[in-house]
């Protein structure tokens, strides 16, 4: 069973970091690449009528597919209602005809666009309560054959934080992943890959976790025992030739609509 998800705290956290996660989010910008390289893959006409993209955030996945893909009418979905100024520009500069957005949690949104033929997401479906009930909605609203492509993490995502306070989110397998999207999809592509970051220290982690907006799992606040305690420990259990490590684990998916 999953852990539900505090989205306000996410939100919040997610919305102080608008202006740096670009350039702090080196994981996730990568994984962006990749995954628009992967919707190319599958469609190499590279042209899509109806899209949505589910947690655009500051338009780096968005950025990545119109400059490869031409979109007719891009739909994109943030729980962070701010990061709308983020994006205006791209869809007009990239010659979108139609831009939408919609605000909000996803998985609370009363009504999505219809006859879809991508849906997309980049690092952002690890934080929804009900994975099962996404898909299943997700390909209600897409186009026979369409395509569900995402990014999301696995198992070993950021180990070294879990390992030392005890808290991290409940990652799904890639194997698992398949189990729940087969109802709905057929698995074309499921892809992982670890990645390891060296930082100077474990205060450089700290500050890079919370450049990117990632540390939106409890409220707890950081007495200074709690702090002295992280901190030693880091050290002593993931230090590394140049500092410490902190292990990304990046999950690529690709699903296609069954045909009825």
């Amino acid at each position: 069973m999953h852990q539900i998800t505090d989205k306000p705290l996410v939100c919040e956290r997610f919305q102080r970091t608008l202006g740096s996660y670009a350039r702090h989010a080196v994981v996730q910008n990568l994984m962006a690449q990749k995954l628009t390289a992967m919707i190319c893959r599958e469609e190499p006409g590279r042209s899509f009528e109806r899209t949505l993209e589910v947690g655009s955030g500051s338009g780096v996945f968005m950025a990545e597919l119109l400059k490869r893909c031409r979109v007719k009418a891009y739909y994109a979905n943030d729980l962070v209602g701010e990061s709308l100024a983020c994006l205006q520009e791209l869809p007009e500069r990239c010659m979108v005809e139609e831009f939408h957005f919609l605000a909000g949690d996803i998985e609370q949104q009363k009504t999505l666009p219809s006859s879809l033929d991508l849906v997309a997401s980049n690092a952002t479906l690890q934080w929804l309560d009900d994975l099962k009930s996404f898909f299943s909605r997700i390909s209600a609203h897409l186009k026979a054959g369409g395509m569900l492509a995402f990014t999301t993490f696995g198992p070993s995502n950021m180990r070294e934080i879990a390992t030392i306070e005890d808290v991290g989110l409940s990652y799904y397998t890639p194997g698992e992943l398949a189990i729940l999207a087969s109802r709905y999809f057929e698995v074309i592509t499921i892809e992982e890959e670890e990645q390891r970051l060296e930082f100077s220290s474990p205060e450089a982690v700290l500050h890079h976790i919370r450049q990117t907006g990632v540390n939106g799992l409890c409220r707890r606040p950081w007495s200074k025992s709690r702090y002295h305690h992280f901190i030693e420990q880091y050290w002593k259990l993931f230090a590394s030739e140049g500092g410490v490590t902190l292990t990304y684990h990046p999950v690529y998916c690709c699903l296609k609509k069954r045909e009825p």
